[in-house]
């Protein structure tokens, strides 16, 4: 017979019957004050009554809650605690805490015995929902920080594997948080140091708050202790079981361990994007298996970042086809999982995550106008951006600045700084990459033309650059033409290979290709042709839907009975 959750969100307040709050924190209201009075004792016990009556405070339908939080930890009950944390932690939220901080963790203590252990998970919680509903002041960062690392001393630091249990999409959520508030703090640290806050550096705490060198330091030791590259590496060769526990040892049998070390991989890569390491980022995550039915696939949300700053990476590396392919392979996903994404309590922030990569997406598409796009990701990166792709389209470089500025990460420094500025170098790239819009356009027009003839029909294009350089206006448009021609070659992998991440080989990927011999251009202009099979599969769903719409309308001017008049 299953426990009933006492704190399941159908019962009111009314309902529940008090707490005996007596029993977890002792009757301090009916001690007898001493013949001599003693200040300390009195200050004491003033703290002790005020405690009492705030912890009354708390509503009862919370404190069972949390009563039934802590038994689960406990025993480590995965199915009572996943219902707790996924259900009722954001259902009381949203009814008691929406704009407040959740229950000061001094004051839960003693409604959960002091367990220190929950008390840690207690606060995680606690922190993050301050971050995520409210504004964390400087003491809401350092304590933060200070909590996450007791709790990941505790976990990596303990005489064997720790006995406890979570599940999956809190573990993600730890290792997720931990990067997040990272980022926050070095992003407030460089707005200090703008506006000459000396709060910014003054403070000796900051030195040793949020380093990078801590975050980094976490994530590795927990894919070390985890031993979790060699474990995806084992499943892939498909040793038994057995063999898999001998390769991985004690802490990577406990699948706590394995999937703080699988989750930890996705945070290196999300850390080494937002240091703008890009190569680093992608060898981390060289061992993971990124198809749908990987250990990627068990929390929606670590799948979507995973694809996020691996398509990013390709992105920011040049290799348009590929960040292609990776964002269409996560937009259809989504697209696919929608109607369970709206009952998760991430799906906002999954929508955001897809919005962004609709963005780069028709950024890739149009630096690499060569790569064959998906029809239906196309159709929605234009209905949520239509503006601006038709102006990247056209080769834009304002509006392909915009996209970029909207799609990006928050990029830091090493130092726990801002980062530089990678809008800066992508507008060269962008410069670069599309060339002059006047020479594309002239070379289209041609399938052979003479260098001497482009360089005269170009001259008011090209002269003042040709003039401050001190070179001719040929000379100009060749070298116009060579930046041309590299910036359309990049790697790409090929469709199912399952090599390293890094791996490929150079494609072109515009839709326009030359060669000179001599002084003769000689031009190739290729063209991709539409997918028709999935363009009428799409149009005949929208027909569907559309007669289906058409038919569940009531008729006009009401039901009329057959031959009547």
């Amino acid at each position: 017979m299953s426990r009933v959750q006492l704190w399941a969100a159908d019962q009111d307040d009314e309902d529940l019957g008090e707490v005996d709050v007596g029993l977890a924190i002792g009757s301090y209201g009916q001690q007898e004050l001493q013949p001599r009075f003693d200040e300390a004792a009195f200050v004491a016990l003033q703290h002790q009554m005020a405690q009492q009556a705030m912890l009354a405070a708390i509503p009862d339908v919370v404190k069972r809650f949390l009563i039934s939080f802590h038994r689960a930890v406990r025993e480590h009950n995965v199915p009572e605690i996943s219902a707790a944390y996924d259900a009722g932690w954001n259902k009381l939220t949203e009814k008691y805490y929406a704009k407040t901080e959740w229950p000061d963790p001094e004051l839960v203590a003693p409604l959960v015995g002091d367990d220190p252990l929950f008390l840690i998970l207690y606060r995680e919680l606690y922190y993050r929902h301050v971050y995520s509903r409210l504004a964390p002041e400087l003491d809401d960062r350092f304590h933060s920080y200070e909590n996450s690392c007791e709790l990941f001393n505790f976990l990596l630091n303990s005489d064997g594997p720790v006995p406890l249990e979570l599940p999956d999409q809190w573990l993600w959520d730890i290792i997720d948080e931990f990067i997040y508030q990272f980022q926050s703090f070095c992003l407030w640290r460089a707005k200090a140091r703008a506006k000459g806050d000396p709060a910014a550096d003054d403070d000796p705490a900051l030195s040793q708050t949020w380093s990078t060198y801590s975050v980094l330091n976490v994530l590795y030791s927990f894919v070390q202790k985890s031993r979790i590259n060699e474990y995806l590496d084992a499943v892939r060769a498909g040793k038994s079981q057995d063999e898999i526990n001998d390769i991985v040892g004690e802490y990577g049998q406990r699948p706590l361990y394995r999937m703080l070390g699988y989750f930890s991989l996705i945070g290196l890569l999300r850390v080494h994007v937002l240091l703008g390491d890009y190569t680093l980022a992608l060898s981390v995550v060289d061992h993971l298996d990124l198809g749908q039915k990987s250990m990627l696939s068990r929390v929606t949300a670590c799948h979507v970042a995973t694809y996020y700053y691996v398509g990013f990476c390709y992105f920011v590396l040049r290799r348009y086809a590929d960040a292609t392919r990776t964002f269409a392979s996560v937009l259809n996903f989504i697209g696919r999982m929608r109607q369970y994404h709206t009952r998760s309590y991430q799906y906002d922030q999954i929508n955001k995550t897809a919005d962004r990569m609709y963005a780069l997406f028709a950024l890739s598409v149009a630096l690499a106008p060569g790569a064959r796009p998906d029809d239906s990701v196309l159709a929605g990166a234009r209905e949520r951006f239509g503006e601006q792709t038709a102006r990247v389209a056209r080769g834009d470089a304002a509006a392909c600045d915009e996209l970029f500025g909207y799609a990006c990460p928050k990029f830091i420094a090493p130092d726990g700084g801002a980062g530089w500025d990678h809008q800066a170098l992508f507008r060269e790239e962008v410069k670069a990459q599309l060339g002059s819009g006047t020479l594309r356009g002239f070379l289209k027009m041609y399938k052979t033309v003479d260098v001497r003839k482009m360089a005269a029909f170009l001259e008011a294009d090209f002269a003042p650059a040709a003039e401050a350089a001190g070179d001719s206006v040929e000379e100009e448009v060749l070298m116009e033409m060579m930046v041309l021609k590299q910036a359309s070659r990049s790697l790409s992998r090929l469709p199912g290979d399952a090599g390293s991440l890094l791996d490929g080989e150079s494609v072109c990927t515009s839709d326009l290709d030359f060669v000179i011999d001599e002084n003769i251009v000689h031009v190739a202009e290729s063209t991709v042709g539409r997918r028709y099979a999935g363009w009428f599969i799409r149009n005949a769903e929208a027909a569907e839907r559309a007669y289906d719409g058409v038919r569940a309308l009531p008729v006009p001017g009401g039901a009329q009975k057959v031959g009547a008049k």
